[in-house]
């Protein structure tokens, strides 16, 4: 089952904020906070990155695989908390690794 449109909205308007932009991917979606990717978006799900902030912060929570074959991610299920979902990535943030460069191809 493939995220629907309409989820994506959703998480988009409960974190009401700056920074927050979403990446289709083979019918789901990369979430990325200030340019920094956060999590997954599968199956109608928020999955983030098992950094220590997010650990700390959802600490009795629960790890699922978005995909066959993918690492564990920890499900985030407050996603009606606009307020939490921003501290969670505001959180999270200076411990993601920066984004990879594109190298130009040369023709």
């Amino acid at each position: 089952m493939a995220t629907n449109k309409e989820y994506i909205d959703y998480i988009a308007e409960q974190f009401n904020g700056e920074g927050l932009t979403f990446r289709p991917m083979m019918g789901e979606y990369l979430v990325y906070y200030k340019g920094k990717l956060v999590g997954d978006i599968c199956d109608n799900r928020l999955l983030v990155k098992p950094v220590e902030s997010a650990k700390r912060l959802i600490p009795d929570a629960e790890y699922q695989l978005p995909y066959e074959g993918a690492k564990p991610m920890i499900l985030v299920d407050k996603v009606d908390d606009g307020e939490f979902l921003r501290e969670l990535f505001e959180e999270m943030y200076p411990e993601l690794p920066e984004p990879k460069t594109k190298k130009k191809v040369q023709q």
